[in-house]
């Protein structure tokens, strides 16, 4: 069994490399995913975030309104901190639940990829075998954010700068794979750590 932890600044094309390793056989546990299902309606995980933050977070249907709590949340660091101790120990929880769960039906020939975008911000490097940082320049990720997400530069800007530094992930990276060029670039970068992981 291999452990590959995979992170990559917001617009740097992670979500594109995690589909491609699933497609080359990785179990990829993406906790991006698992964020959003801890705090569906119903879960004690939003129970809490509207405790800390006022039903104002809550759309009319009872879901979670992300734009409206990331405007709180990424304006004040202090706030941002009360979400993340809410939700990342739920988020742990649940991924060595669904790690547990892999290895039990793939064994020991499983490559497990654990996408993680704040890996670098937990300090968390040390505990995969392999990590994988996914990394374009920040002026491309701006563009990236403003239009296929519809931020503005500063929202952007704003975003960005609650995540680690592009330098920070380069220094926990074993290997680093560059978004900033054409899908068939991508496509052969992984295609190459795919047969990296494999032989590790």
């Amino acid at each position: 069994m291999l452990r590959a932890g995979l992170t990559g600044g917001i617009g740097s094309g992670k979500s594109a490399v995690s589909a491609r390793l699933a497609e080359h056989g990785a179990v990829v546990l993406d906790a991006d995913k698992m964020a959003r299902e801890v705090v569906e309606p119903g879960t004690p995980g939003l129970a809490r975030i509207v405790e800390a933050f006022g039903p104002a977070v809550l759309r009319e249907d009872g879901a979670l309104d992300r734009p409206r709590l990331g405007e709180i949340v990424f304006a004040d660091e202090a706030r941002r901190q009360v979400l993340n101790g809410i939700v990342h120990p739920l988020v742990h929880e649940r991924m060595r639940a669904a790690e547990a769960a892999a290895i039990a039906e793939g064994g020991d020939g499983v490559v497990l990829v654990h996408d993680v975008p704040l890996l670098a911000e937990g300090g968390r490097g040390g505990q995969f075998d392999v990590v994988i940082v996914v990394d374009v320049p920040p002026e491309v990720q701006v563009e990236r954010l403003v239009r296929y997400r519809g931020m503005t530069s500063e929202q952007a800007a704003a975003r960005m700068s609650a995540q680690a530094t592009r330098e920070q992930r380069l220094a926990i990276a074993d290997i680093v794979i560059d978004n900033s060029g054409t899908l068939a670039d991508l496509d052969k970068q992984v295609a190459e750590v795919w047969a990296r992981l494999q032989a590790t």
